[in-house]
């Protein structure tokens, strides 16, 4: 049973890291190609929200949390379908991919 609601948090959660993929992969090409447009500004609104509920949850996601009560794993990866290098670094990765587009956001509204 445990390993089931894992599986079922495991998921969902891997589905949202997806979603925000798409949203941060989005707001980066948008800003090289410079197609600022209403998309651009609700992909930072989306991000800057995760950034808050990460803030609100010290940093981790709510889901980990949830995912917490069904696992003693210390392995980065154990609540969700990633490598175990990625689930370790990915605040690192995506914060890094999101600063480079608000730069570049910021240098294409600029110029």
């Amino acid at each position: 049973m445990e390993e089931n609601k894992l599986l079922i948090v495991k998921i969902i959660h891997t589905i949202i890291w997806l979603f925000f993929n798409v949203v941060i992969f989005y707001l980066l090409y948008a800003v090289i190609i410079n197609k600022i447009d209403i998309w651009v500004w609700i992909c930072i609104g989306l991000v800057l929200l995760e950034g808050l509920v990460l803030l609100f949850f010290k940093m981790f996601c709510p889901l980990t949390i949830i995912a917490r009560k069904y696992s003693d794993s210390t392995k980065d990866n154990f609540d969700i379908f990633l490598p175990n290098w990625l689930a370790k670094y990915n605040k690192l990765i995506y914060t890094s991919i999101f600063v480079v587009a608000i730069v570049i956001l910021i240098y294409q509204l600029i110029i």
